[in-house]
């Protein structure tokens, strides 16, 4: 199940730099094609706005391309004992995939929660065990398995 969660968050990350890349040079196509006109500061405000959604869209794809990276470092036969990048954790509150925070995916008809080390989550299942427990927003929680 492990690599079957790391082609679905890849594909997605993928996707994201795909759009990200497309957007940003579509952005700075049209500030590049804002011409002079007679009404003076119109083309500079174009102009400007143009390379503020260029950088906007840079800044998406360079998260995005960290994102990948991290990805790409973990090893899906990698058999973990404890909550660290690249565990597939089963909680009695549901599937955990600590790596980046991509948001629920669905594999073989199961939720896989993505999140990263950092997020609420993400830090408190951290160093976790099988058999350890932990508090999230109120509720008692065990972990079941890890992979």
């Amino acid at each position: 199940m492990k690599e079957q969660v790391l082609e679905k968050i890849k594909a997605q990350i993928e996707e994201r730099m795909n759009t990200s890349w497309e957007a940003m040079q579509a952005a700075q196509a049209s500030a590049n094609e804002e011409s002079k006109s007679s009404a003076g500061d119109k083309y500079e405000t174009a102009r400007a706005m143009g390379q503020l959604d260029r950088d906007m869209h840079a800044r998406q794809y360079e998260q995005a391309r960290q994102e990948r990276v991290i990805i790409e470092r973990i090893d899906a036969n990698l058999i973990l004992k404890q909550g660290s990048l690249g565990a597939l954790i089963t909680t009695s509150m549901g599937i955990f995939f600590l790596a980046v925070s991509v948001g629920q995916i669905k594999i073989e008809n199961q939720i896989v929660m993505v999140v990263s080390p950092q997020s609420p989550i993400g830090s408190i299942l951290m160093g976790k065990k099988v058999g350890d427990t932990f508090e999230f927003r109120g509720k008692n929680c065990v972990i079941e398995q890890l992979q």
